[in-house]
């Protein structure tokens, strides 16, 4: 890689080895024990993780009821065409067998590693499969637990140091404890990790922990949230008015511009001494 500099006082150019976040094309396919498994949607991700990815995508669009009740989780070869023999994919295509799924949403396009509902066929469709949080559920943490949770995240970010290229998400209970955070080109896609790695291990809904998330926050991370029964959100950047309106309705607790030692709160903030 050639660096270009306007610094007069540098060399115009240097030469040098870089690490840049992965980014391929993941196929999701979810089937039951009684049913093939077929394509139910296409996203751009940082490979790894991809268990985790499916399965939490498949949760959090309301495809698998809860409790998870998973069958099989495996990669899979690619349908070959006419004449074709099948190819292996490269662990690009994921097969999630669960013993019931619900119809939901499909997917009638790639979703790209910056939008997480590209092509969902109904938005309103989907908010009305989303929970909504009870006052009463959820952890009460404090601020200044709350303001400590960026740093929290920045420990588990070891593709970021390395790129600058990926988001992360995390799950942080409210004694401060890490308990799993993931990265990914995409936000959206942390997050799926985060809530598949729990929705793997039957600890699903997630109402004891946090969900720490780096960048802004837009409607799909708090419907995710939602899905997985989480009640406080946080984020380093800030929201959109669709992510607010969203989190005031599903009863989540959402701040943002969690930087410093200062935080906003723009919803539900008696969960916040």
């Amino acid at each position: 890689m050639v660096v270009a500099s306007a610094d007069p006082e540098v060399p115009t150019r240097r030469r040098g080895e870089y690490r840049v976040a992965g980014e391929e094309p993941l196929e999701i396919r979810l089937g039951t024990v009684t049913s093939e498994p077929t394509a139910v949607n296409v996203t751009m991700r940082t490979p790894g993780d991809d268990f985790e990815l499916a399965v939490g995508w498949c949760v959090t669009e309301g495809l698998i009821p809860q409790p998870v009740a998973l069958h099989e989780v495996k990669y899979c070869v690619k349908s070959p065409s006419a004449g074709d023999v099948a190819v292996a994919q490269e662990y690009n295509v994921v097969s999630v067998v669960a013993r019931h799924v619900h119809g939901g949403s499909r997917r009638t396009q790639v979703t790209s590693s910056s939008c997480g509902i590209c092509g969902t066929e109904s938005l309103e469709a989907l908010e009305l499969r989303t929970p909504t949080i009870v006052a009463s559920a959820g952890p009460t943490i404090t601020a200044e637990f709350l303001v400590r949770l960026p740093g929290l995240l920045r420990g588990g970010q070891k593709t970021f140091e390395e790129t600058g290229g990926t988001h992360a998400a995390g799950l942080i209970r409210a004694d401060g404890t890490v308990f799993v955070i993931r990265e990914d080109v995409g936000r959206h896609n942390a997050v799926d990790k985060v809530i598949g790695h729990t929705a793997i291990a039957g600890g699903l809904p997630l109402d004891a922990h946090v969900l720490m998330v780096s960048g802004r926050v837009s409607f799909e991370i708090v419907q995710k949230a939602a899905m997985a029964g989480i009640a406080v959100l946080a984020a380093v950047s800030a929201p959109t008015t669709l992510a607010v309106d969203a989190a005031d309705r599903m009863g989540i607790t959402l701040a943002t511009f969690v930087r410093g030692d200062t935080a906003t709160i723009w919803t539900h903030p008696h969960r916040v001494t």
